[in-house]
């Protein structure tokens, strides 16, 4: 099964979990019912139909030698190029002449992300696998093609340098080198938080924490030891994900709280890490009970549709007294097209407690995670 399968078969099943659950502390959503019904179908990725464009044309320019040995060249000293900056430096008439074209897709990227203008460059192109490089000589003309959106894609599209299209196999790798053109999702996630953090802060979701309920000399939090996701093989053209979690819960003011932690190593499903990273900081939090949605982008999120949909979900939810989960209200939240298209979803955690230690897995089956409490003392 694909990841784009298994995960929402894993989002079925965790909806109506949560409903279940929800239900029987009298915490549902008015939506949630409406959430488990199968998504209309979802609008193509603005984002990738953009990198599609510059693919497009980064391919058409390639028949100047002189740039086409720059691209060469810069593709085999880094993982991920610029494709902006590249363009920039060059000294070659078709490298200049992609500067407008690019320059404007990363400005329209940028707002199909909900991202603000000053992000800068995003368009990264790649060596589409390592196995390439042998066959990247000088004489090469790769093909080019943006990376998919979907995770279970059995084709992907690439350009000649005559803008002609070639249908490749997403499952085996080319004899003929290809370079990718992508987002740089690690920048793009930074931004992104960011966007989310200000956001929350605004709606009072995320209320900095009042120093008089911190521990003498410190403060108590839980800390993920060890992680690790589901082992789905994904297409040779797929670029690493970049994954989030939002850990919930209610703050010392009672409302819902939502709190950004960006897990940048989690590059690769099927490898356990060990990052000894804090998860939940409990001194911002009213119970001794939270949850956790982890998330990803690979390229399409827009961050602040995301957090319009989330503050305006949360901000319904009020403290009654007891703790009450708040997955279900989280992924109702997100909008319906993220589902059908290449789910930015990964797993959730149900009332993580202070006092947890050990392996905790994750309610869609798709990751686990050992816990500890951890003690973050003052200097």
């Amino acid at each position: 099964m694909s990841k784009k399968q298994l995960r929402r078969t894993a989002l079925v099943a965790v909806l109506l979990t949560a409903v279940t659950t929800a239900t029987a502390q009298g915490a549902v959503p008015a939506s949630a019912e409406a959430s488990t019904a199968p998504p209309s179908a979802a609008a193509p990725s603005a984002v990738r139909g953009i990198e599609d464009d510059v693919a497009r044309s980064l391919a058409v320019s390639l028949t100047d030698a002189g740039w086409r040995s720059q691209v060469r060249g810069a593709a085999l000293t880094s993982a991920q190029v610029d494709v902006q900056a590249l363009a920039a430096r060059s000294t070659t008439r078709s490298g200049k002449a992609l500067i407008p074209a690019v320059r404007e897709a990363d400005r329209r990227i940028a707002a199909a992300k909900g991202l603000a203008a000053s992000t800068g460059s995003l368009l990264r192109v790649r060596l589409g696998d390592d196995s390439m490089r042998e066959d990247l000589t000088g004489e090469a003309v790769p093909l080019v093609a943006a990376a998919p959106a979907d995770d279970a894609a059995e084709t992907i599209t690439a350009y000649d340098s005559h803008g002609h299209a070639h249908t490749l196999d997403a499952r085996e790798v080319p004899e003929q080198p290809v370079y990718v053109v992508d987002i740089d999702v690690s920048k793009a996630l930074a931004a992104g938080l960011g966007v989310l953090r200000a956001e929350f802060a605004k709606h009072g979701v995320a209320t900095p924490r009042p120093q008089a309920r911190q521990a003498a000399g410190g403060w108590w939090s839980t800390r993920v030891t060890s992680v690790e996701l589901a082992d789905d093989e994904e297409p040779w053209v797929k670029g690493d994900a970049e994954v989030y979690t939002l850990v919930t819960g209610f703050g010392l003011d009672g409302k819902v709280r939502v709190d950004t932690v960006d897990m940048p190593y989690l590059n690769s499903d099927g490898v356990v890490y060990y990052p000894n990273q804090i998860l939940v900081n409990w001194s911002n939090y009213k119970y001794n009970l939270a949850d956790a949605v982890m998330m990803e982008d690979d390229g399409d999120t827009n961050y602040q549709a995301l957090a319009q949909a989330l503050t305006t979900a949360l901000l319904t939810i009020t403290d009654q007294g007891a703790y009450i989960p708040l997955v279900n209200a989280v992924l109702d939240a997100i909008p319906t097209s993220w589902w059908t298209d290449d789910p930015d979803y990964v797993d959730s955690w149900y009332t993580l407690a202070r006092s947890d230690s050990g392996r905790r897995n994750g309610a869609a089956g798709n990751g686990w995670m050992t816990v500890e409490p951890y003690f973050v003392e003052q200097f």
